[in-house]
């Protein structure tokens, strides 16, 4: 039986894209100097069978929102789910 080597670095954040809604993340660097959001809105795609692509996340602190593509919350070098430091 072979096993094969994980890639080194941090692992992919794993999260469904149904389950993004009111999901909490903080930014590794922060973005308008705001380091908090939550998912506030999933965007459906134009086709009910094609694939989720972009969400909308809201800064806790300042209320800004900004859409991003869901996808880029699973690179941990930007992302970690929940809130920490």
């Amino acid at each position: 039986m072979t096993t094969q080597a994980r890639p080194r670095g941090k692992p992919a954040t794993s999260i469904h894209p149904k389950k993004l809604l009111h999901s909490k993340w903080t930014a590794v660097t922060p973005i308008a100097r705001q380091r908090h959001f939550i998912v506030t809105q999933v965007l459906e795609p134009e086709l009910p069978e094609g694939p989720i692509l972009w969400v909308e996340i809201e800064a806790v602190l300042s209320k800004k929102t900004q859409r991003i593509l869901w996808r880029d919350l699973q690179d941990a070098t930007r992302w970690t789910q929940g809130w920490s430091r």
